[in-house]
């Protein structure tokens, strides 16, 4: 895993397709129930550099649903949110802990300890780390 500084491009722990696998799930999920709304916790900012978590990406996938579904082809619509797309981490930081959830029970690390906790040297702990401080909130992630 990465643990040298976020490089240009899209890094080495890109997993192909895995927000549209996700959005795809959602998508039957929630016309199955009825829904009109998909959360999706995607960010493009503080480089993430996968295709999948731009803003063309959602924008497109929530054109798809339109064209895949019952519900877009009878006039419905289901629309696709991504709330944190834009949020810096410390912004991200800074509103779970206006919303009081507990930041240390998820974390970002690409490579975990065997114990779970995470690695806290990996490019992902160290962008989430430096969220954290940038927002003045103690990081509550456990590192190993």
């Amino acid at each position: 895993m990465p643990k040298d500084g976020v490089q240009p491009g899209i890094p080495v722990t890109y997993v192909p397709a895995r927000n549209l696998i996700f959005l795809s799930i959602a998508l039957a999920w929630a016309e199955a129930e009825g829904a009109d709304d998909i959360f999706i916790g995607v960010n493009a900012l503080d480089y993430s550099g996968y295709p999948d978590c731009r803003p063309e990406f959602v924008a497109g996938f929530e054109t798809l649903a339109r064209l895949a579904t019952k519900a877009g082809s009878e006039g419905g619509t289901i629309t696709i949110n991504a709330p944190l797309q834009e949020m810096t981490k410390a912004q991200i930081a800074s509103e779970a802990n206006r919303l009081g959830l507990d930041a240390g029970i998820s974390h970002s690390c690409y490579d975990p300890a065997p114990d779970g906790r995470a690695c806290g040297e990996c490019d992902a702990c160290r962008l989430r780390s430096k969220g954290f401080a940038d927002a003045g909130i103690e990081d509550p992630t456990a590192y190993a």
